[in-house]
């Protein structure tokens, strides 16, 4: 505190506001250098079962063996399952659940209704209001035709051979079991379904205008639910969002033999379907008759898609001796040209993807052009064009999805929040920006945070009052999750935490505690406090220069926490010189400190401030008239809402 004695100034805070432009929400929603260590890594994962049977954590097993035959003309088809499926689990388990997602594309359904009711609701628009529902969804269930509405009717579900008793709950089957399924034990499941594909509305579908594609396959099987170390999570389909069991899929399709198909896993039969997938000097010998019968295969994933059109143009490139990418998209879409710009840019950004967040362990990955916008699935994504956002940021999710496989319902911020932060930074490699990537994502965070509409990311994905806050919550204010724990390790040490991240818990199921305990383990810092600030509340951060005085040529500034978050606080003092000074203050709650980074070569550590306390003084030995300007945080990587406090300058 200034006293009686000393040259006092109590300069005016004066400074800059970032623009709260709301920007779009992604509802449309990237190699290593030796191809020996990317094939030993490929061995690693998939040689042997046991490998997966003791992860860290305990997790259950499945293997699918499904077939199904198409009608193009009824787009209704009748489907076979065969399931092995692995109890790891130390319980006693008495009754199993599947999910038949296509049930909620029926008029009166849990889908239906929600969406309905946020059509009732006005949500911040850009500049002005708007209806809260989902732009491709709206109330167009209510108003299916019989022959427009999705189901799946499982006829039977047998258990090592005998039939068991089954209740549905709409998206939900429950099967109550006649006997319980002991720990460590396997049982095979045997099911028949038939279903119709939904006229294209959420996802799924058929013969959607936007794209032309005849069929987006997705969620299109009776899928087991997920059973962890929470329990059973037989989450209706509402809105958004998934889980599923590791397990390797052996899936055959017969459809009209005019179809290309693309999707998931290996094609087992491509010198009989051909269609660009045959090897070069190949030739194709398809077997008469009017249908195709395509064989796939995919290894420790937990999800199978597939899309299907006789337009599709199929183009593929092996980008090295075990990976190859494929594209495919309707010839009639007009934007070829970017289409065929996908491969080359995918080409580029792999390197740089698998340094920053591990390898790819696949074989092949494929871009598909159906769904709604941009849809996530192993070794495939559903994209509804070709623009280098979405192609990327679904790639991505390969990560943050196809290999971590979080419970997206739970912690949606893991996996759209972490994607789209991988997103940011890859595109900001592919275009050679020297931009801070991040900014739309803390700009679409404040506007959320001002708007009173702000949900802890703890929220279930179905359960956010509004479309407009969970969006943002998942993809924008998770992408600056990542961001900001650059700001509080450092980003070298950040990158670390995901590599090891990676490292760590693909193929596991990891939750928030786990990522945390990760980045605490790698950075040697307390990190508890940032996952309950950030995720559990929505507290907001505030930090501001409150005066500068000078005593004896030395000046004194002090900063004031307005917000509730604690944070470390960097603080960059310039001079008239053009020198710098860093001044850095860790948070009480760290138990240490981020090293310094590049810029912050000349960098004085002060003790902890305490989060009770609401003022903090720093000081230089320059004299007051000596400083230009004092700015807190010039990095801009803290989600401080008020940016007018943060930077003051002296115009002597």
């Amino acid at each position: 505190m200034p006293t009686d004695s000393c040259q006092l100034f109590l300069i005016p805070v004066t400074g800059f506001t970032r623009i709260l432009s709301l920007p779009e929400i992604r509802l449309q929603n990237g190699t290593m250098q030796n191809n020996m260590k990317t094939t030993i890594l490929s061995l690693f994962l998939f040689s042997t079962f046991s490998l997966f049977a003791q992860p860290d954590r305990w997790q259950q097993r499945i293997k699918y063996t499904m077939a199904i035959d198409m009608n193009v003309q009824t787009n209704q088809f009748t489907g076979k399952q065969s399931i092995q499926y692995w109890n790891n689990s130390p319980d006693t388990l008495h009754k199993v659940f599947f999910h038949l997602y296509w049930n909620a594309f029926q008029p009166g359904s849990m889908m239906d209704e929600r969406s309905r009711r946020q059509g009732g609701i006005q949500v911040p628009k850009g500049n002005t209001q708007g209806p809260d529902w989902d732009a491709r969804v709206k109330d167009r269930i209510i108003n299916l035709k019989p022959d427009e509405i999705g189901y799946e009717k499982v006829a039977f579900v047998k258990m090592n051979g005998r039939e068991q008793k089954t209740k549905l709950h709409e998206t939900i089957l429950e099967v109550v079991l006649d006997r319980p399924i002991l720990p460590k034990s396997q049982v095979s499941f045997d099911l028949q379904w038939d279903a119709q594909v939904p006229l294209q509305v959420r996802r799924s579908g058929r013969d959607n205008p936007n794209s032309n594609v005849r069929y987006t396959m997705t969620q299109w099987y009776p899928k087991m639910a997920e059973y962890d170390y929470e329990g059973w999570h037989p989450t209706p389909y509402v809105g958004r969002e998934f889980y599923g069991v590791w397990g390797d899929y052996d899936v055959t399709i017969s459809i009209d033999k005019t179809y290309i198909l693309g999707g998931s896993g290996y094609l087992q039969n491509a010198s009989q379907v051909g269609y660009g997938y045959e090897e070069k000097g190949t030739t194709v010998q398809r077997p008469a008759g009017n249908k195709l019968v395509w064989k796939f295969t995919a290894p420790n994933v937990h999800d199978f898609a597939w899309a299907a059109d006789p337009d599709f143009v199929h183009l593929s490139k092996k980008i090295r001796p075990d990976l190859t990418l494929h594209v495919l998209y309707d010839k009639t879409d007009k934007r070829v040209q970017e289409w065929n710009e996908v491969l080359p840019k995918m080409e580029k950004i792999f390197p740089f993807v698998e340094k920053h967040f591990g390898a790819y362990p696949y074989k092949q990955y494929s871009w598909v052009h159906g769904g709604d916008g941009g849809m996530e699935y192993p070794m495939t994504t559903m994209i509804s064009g070709p623009g280098d956002g979405v192609t990327v940021h679904e790639f991505l999710h390969s990560w943050y999805q196809g290999m971590m496989g979080t419970n997206e319902s739970l912690y949606p911020w893991m996996d759209e929040g972490f994607t789209t932060f991988a997103e940011e930074e890859t595109l900001a490699f592919l275009n050679k920006s020297q931009e801070f990537p991040h900014e739309d994502s803390y700009n679409s965070y404040f506007a959320l945070a001002k708007s009173g509409l702000e949900e802890p990311m703890t929220t279930h994905a179905d359960h956010y009052n509004t479309n407009f806050a969970y969006s943002i919550a998942s993809y924008s204010k998770g992408s600056v999750f990542l961001s900001q724990l650059g700001y509080i390790v450092s980003d070298s040490v950040r990158n670390k935490i995901l590599l090891e991240y990676y490292r760590q818990w693909r193929f596991k199921h990891p939750n928030a505690s786990d990522f945390v305990r990760v980045a605490e383990k790698v950075s040697g810092l307390k990190l508890d406090w940032y996952k309950e600030y950030w995720i559990s509340s929505t507290k907001t951060i505030d930090y501001g220069i409150d005066s500068l005085w000078e005593t004896g040529g030395a000046t004194t500034i002090r900063l004031s926490k307005i917000g509730m978050v604690p944070m470390p606080v960097d603080v960059r003092i310039t001079f008239k010189d053009g020198s710098s000074e860093w001044h850095y203050i860790p948070a009480y709650e760290m138990f240490g400190e981020k090293p310094a980074e590049p810029e912050q070569r000349n960098r004085k550590v002060y003790p902890e401030w305490r989060w009770t306390s609401p003022t903090y003084n720093i000081s230089t030995g320059k004299k007051l008239t000596d400083i230009t300007t004092v700015e807190i945080d010039p990095s801009g990587r803290m989600a401080d809402g008020n940016w007018k406090n943060n930077k003051i300058e002296l115009k002597w």
